[in-house]
């Protein structure tokens, strides 16, 4: 039987931050941005820093079903996607998008809540 990595320890450091940011979003593009943050540093995390992660490299997709992309790029890494297939980071990766996806949808019911967040005059 193949061994299973898991990485839910990196999850629950950085779901707390997450939250937080979540709740302080006031766009649909502030979710997006938190949760590729949010994501870049796991993925910092498990890999050791021996992978350079871009912002391109990961994208919250709140109408698909997964709720997440990953960029072909980094699929096509042996190394990275060897640690996809063969630990709990995919399922972790679901959860964030899942909890990023919520608060999208929550933003995307509200936009005139949203829009005058930002566009708040003195």
């Amino acid at each position: 039987m193949a061994r299973q990595l898991s990485f839910s320890k990196y999850e629950q450091e950085l779901r707390p931050q997450l939250r937080q940011n979540l709740n302080i979003a006031e766009s649909t593009e502030d979710v997006k941005k938190f949760f590729v943050y949010t994501v870049q540093k796991l993925f910092d995390r498990v890999m050791e820093g021996k992978e350079a992660f871009t912002y391109e490299d990961i994208r919250l997709e709140p109408l698909q079903e997964s709720g997440f992309t990953i960029s072909d790029r980094l699929r096509a890494d042996p190394t990275f996607e060897s640690v996809w297939k063969n630990s709990d980071l995919s399922n972790i990766v679901k959860r964030l998008a899942d909890a990023a996806g919520n608060r999208h949808k929550h933003l995307m019911k509200n936009p005139a809540k949203t829009e005058a967040k930002i566009f708040r005059t003195s």
